[in-house]
């Protein structure tokens, strides 16, 4: 299959040139997240003894996410083109690997990926590749599934880094304007409502808001896929946004009294759950302004 291709910088900063990868004209960007200092671990071997080697750059971090909806694509017909045009401006390539030589499951959950919606891992169907050159790094991971492709990219540099002062997360967009977002990173397996790991960026993003606005008052809504009966979804959404609520009191010292909690099940899905991809996007939990 023939694809058109689109220009894409990586505007990476240092003596180098700045790298211009392809990605094709039908890739629709999600979502990007730069971060003027920051730290990047890029796995440079697959998972393997139960660890993930990295390599640490501290610098200027850039996320983007890009969905393509063409079907019949394989990960390495995206990857391919990118390895080669990494190679071209003299990244030497430390991974290039396919699900299972990555270590399948391991590996995904291993290394860095943003979440769903914006982008969505097949376990059974990806590729990863990082190339480094001196003080830089270029991960990037490219699944498929059902018809629909995401493309992952992280570029880290140590030479753009801007200072040594911690830049504070932004707002969650959509908050204060739409009166609702999703809090983005808090993954459930189907079935779960445990609120593992942290610290979590969505959460402080909204602390900071919360912090800011002593009146300001939100309900936590749950949501899940649409795997079991409507009874037992909605208690399983309840029990996920009280792990949130929980966690924001404990973490963060928030009022109880200005935070509730509700639970919809699978009552409002953002998509289709006829996907795996579908259903994870469904698994979420949103915070929605009740009074300012």
């Amino acid at each position: 299959m023939r694809l058109l291709w689109c220009a894409f910088v990586l505007a990476l900063c240092g003596a180098a040139e700045a790298v211009e990868l392809e990605l094709p004209a039908t890739a629709r960007q999600l979502v990007t997240r730069d971060t003027p200092l920051d730290r990047y671990l890029a796995p440079v071997g697959p998972f393997a003894e139960g660890a993930l080697p990295t390599q640490m750059v501290e610098g200027a971090v850039a996320r983007s996410a890009w969905r393509i909806d063409v079907a019949g694509l394989t990960p390495l017909q995206l990857i391919a083109p990118l390895r080669d045009q990494l190679t071209q401006a003299d990244f030497r390539i430390m991974l290039d690997c396919a699900a299972q030589e990555c270590g399948g499951y391991d590996f995904r959950f291993a290394t860095e990926v943003l979440p769903a919606p914006n982008m969505y891992v097949n376990i059974r169907n990806y590729h990863v590749l990082t190339g480094v050159r001196d003080g830089e790094a270029v991960s990037i991971l490219a699944s498929a599934s059902s018809g629909v492709s995401f493309i992952q990219i992280i570029r880290a540099s140590e030479a753009a880094a801007a200072s040594d002062t911690p830049i504070p997360p932004a707002a969650p967009q959509g908050l204060l304007a739409d009166g609702h977002v999703v809090l983005d990173g808090l993954e459930f397996d189907s079935g779960t409502s445990e609120l593992n790991g942290g610290p979590f960026e969505a959460l402080e993003s909204l602390v900071q808001i919360l912090r800011g606005r002593a009146s300001l008052r939100i309900a936590l809504v749950g949501h899940t896929d649409n795997v079991g009966d409507l009874d037992t979804n909605t208690a399983l959404s309840i029990s996920r946004a009280d792990a949130v609520r929980r966690y924001l009191i404990a973490q963060y010292d928030i009022a109880a009294d200005r935070l509730e909690v509700e639970g919809l099940g699978f009552l409002a899905p953002l998509t289709s759950n006829l996907t795996e991809a579908g259903r994870e996007t469904n698994r979420r939990v949103e915070a929605v302004v009740l009074a300012e």
